[in-house]
């Protein structure tokens, strides 16, 4: 299916402006490399954490095993997920924050969330269902309604829906969570799919 692209000149500018930032230049181990993969058309926008060093590397947000986890809990391939401008992903932070040597990666930086997010998501007007990926995300985005910690407020789904869908991150780290909440694939992941259909359907 083919989707005419509509002109937006202000989501486009602030876009350039978001590829083009430095603002963490020096206070990270690497060049800042911002991700972000939004378009006017976007309906379903993911919101993680940061990107990985596989995305850092690709310029491609979820090109990861996590990606590979992410597009079967959409029930999407990797056509429709990089191919339909109804998918957007913008998360906390657009650059990988580095690796921490205790494991996994650092945290995203709020700063990135405090300059980018509010003037992002005013551009992106068509979004019906926001994925909030992860803690922090979830953290950022629903504030005091957030539960006691993330498996909380991913169980109290019902209670921030049809917007918003809290998940856990799809790392390979979280398998261990995923196999002791076996209700995220009866309950959610169902839901989850029929949304994404719903979303992209013709």
């Amino acid at each position: 299916m083919t989707i005419s692209t509509e002109p937006d000149s202000g989501l486009d500018d602030l876009l350039a402006e978001i590829r083009a930032c430095r603002a963490c230049l020096g206070q990270l181990p690497h060049t800042p490399r911002p991700v972000v993969m939004v378009a006017p058309e976007t309906r379903l926008l993911i919101c993680g954490q940061a990107p990985g060093r596989r995305v850092h590397e690709s310029g491609r947000p979820f090109t990861d095993p996590s990606g590979d986890r992410l597009r079967d809990w959409l029930g999407v391939d990797e056509a429709v997920f990089y191919g339909d401008p109804r998918i957007g992903v913008a998360a906390q932070a657009f650059c990988f924050p580095g690796t921490d040597p205790k494991g996994g990666d650092y945290p995203p930086p709020p700063r990135c969330a405090e300059l980018w997010r509010p003037r992002l998501l005013a551009e992106l007007q068509k979004v019906e269902l926001t994925l909030l990926v992860g803690g922090y995300a979830q953290a950022w985005a629903l504030g005091a309604a957030t539960k006691a910690n993330m498996t909380e407020t991913v169980r109290a789904w019902r209670d921030y829906a049809p917007a918003i869908l809290p998940l856990p991150h799809p790392s390979w780290r979280n398998t261990a969570w995923l196999k002791k909440n076996p209700w995220f694939e009866t309950e959610i992941l169902p839901y989850l799919r029929r949304r994404t259909a719903e979303i992209l359907a013709p």
